[in-house]
């Protein structure tokens, strides 16, 4: 239950704590590929270190302050999306995303951050939707451009890296912009996860409620490469 489809065999659900074995062994399938990109923190080594970083977001949901949502292809988890922080009094939140190899290039991430975004502001009603990334994370770039969103600005070697200190880009996009995309002809599900001129596929409707997050029912730096 509480599960939105993104395509025919992909969903997007709540990812809570008593899912720690499936997210440890998500987490086992990706860790090298996602470790350039995310904090060690969020990427758990036992079962323990699992259900401490789900109770962690599911915390984070019971106190309008963050949340968390696994994507399941074929009922396996494969990754999910994030809200790393949200300031229901300034009306901005800093969306993020994780994904293993396997189920790269179907479209799952951006469909599911779109999910996300489309909660946070029409549902929710906050102002600005941040994505921070990794100035080398091709992938995430990528999505922020699907989902329409403007690159505000580079911080300069402000993330340590193994070769050297890199860049963070931070893109947004604000409310009044994602209502008008949601008013336009095509939006990123419409057109398969790419721009229009791509379309390919569709992949459901806009309007579906997002279902509720870890650790609640009812209505650091963690992003990683999509």
């Amino acid at each position: 239950m509480f599960a939105l489809p993104l395509t025919a065999d992909a969903e997007l659900r709540p990812l809570n704590p008593w899912h720690a074995e499936e997210f440890l062994a998500n987490l086992d399938r990706s860790r090298q590929h996602i470790a350039p990109w995310v904090s060690p923190s969020f990427v758990a080594t036992d079962l323990d270190g699992a259900r401490h970083v789900l109770q962690r977001y599911a915390d984070r949901w019971a106190r309008d302050d963050g949340g968390i949502w696994g994507i399941w292809s074929d009922g396996t988890l494969v990754g999910g999306v994030l809200l790393v922080s949200l300031n229901a009094a300034s009306g901005v939140c800093e969306a993020g995303c994780w994904l293993e190899p396997a189920a790269e290039g179907r479209g799952l991430v951006t469909r599911a951050v779109e999910r996300v975004v489309d909660w946070a502001l029409v549902e929710r009603g906050l102002h600005r939707v941040e994505w921070r990334t990794n100035a080398g994370n091709v992938r995430s770039i990528a999505v922020a451009r699907r989902l329409g969103m403007r690159r505000d600005g580079v911080l300069r070697e402000v993330l340590p890296g193994p070769r050297g200190r890199v860049d963070l880009e931070i893109w947004s996009v604000l409310a009044p912009e994602w209502r008008a995309r949601r008013a336009g002809a095509l939006s990123v599900r419409d057109c398969g996860g790419v721009t229009p001129a791509e379309s390919a596929t569709a992949g459901g409707g806009a309007d579906v409620p997002l279902p509720p997050a870890a650790g609640r029912s009812g209505s650091g730096q963690e992003t990683v490469p999509a």
